[in-house]
């Protein structure tokens, strides 16, 4: 579950949200395990909360996670293996072939696995939050 994981702009690295205060939120360095506040006027996104174009409308970036983490068979990404941008996008490609790639940037690309590799080393394997069972209890009056 990603909803908790938290990108700054400005500080590198992903953090994870461990507490609201009154004027800040209190988050934690996913790599060095450092606790910090972070204040209103930083801005502060949930990876949840982040989509990425498709040629079919936005896939919501836990999706590519999944994706990412499926193709690779759980392994992180070398990013530097890569020898030029094409051959990052043509790798990008066989994991969402429709990806939109008039407006999905190398930089997105490397972003995302940079940060599904800072995931993978924080043991956070789970990208979607779990589905809610129904319930097919009769309600009883």
């Amino acid at each position: 579950m990603i909803k908790g994981i938290l990108s700054i702009t400005g500080k590198p690295g992903l953090y994870r949200l461990l507490s609201r205060g009154r004027n800040s939120l209190i988050v934690e360095n996913l790599a060095t395990k450092k606790r910090m506040p972070t204040y209103a006027h930083e801005k502060v996104i949930s990876l949840a909360d982040i989509t990425m174009f498709t040629e079919h409308g936005d896939e919501p970036l836990p999706n590519v996670f999944q994706k990412v983490f499926d193709f690779t068979e759980g392994k992180a990404v070398d990013v530097k293996s890569f020898a030029s941008d094409g051959d990052i996008r043509d790798y990008f490609g066989k994991i969402l072939p429709d990806f939109d790639s008039e407006r999905v940037y190398t930089s997105d690309i490397r972003k995302l696995f940079s940060w599904y590799n800072q995931l993978i080393d924080a043991g956070i394997t789970e990208f979607n939050e779990p589905e809610e069972e129904e319930s097919t209890e009769v309600p009883t009056e």
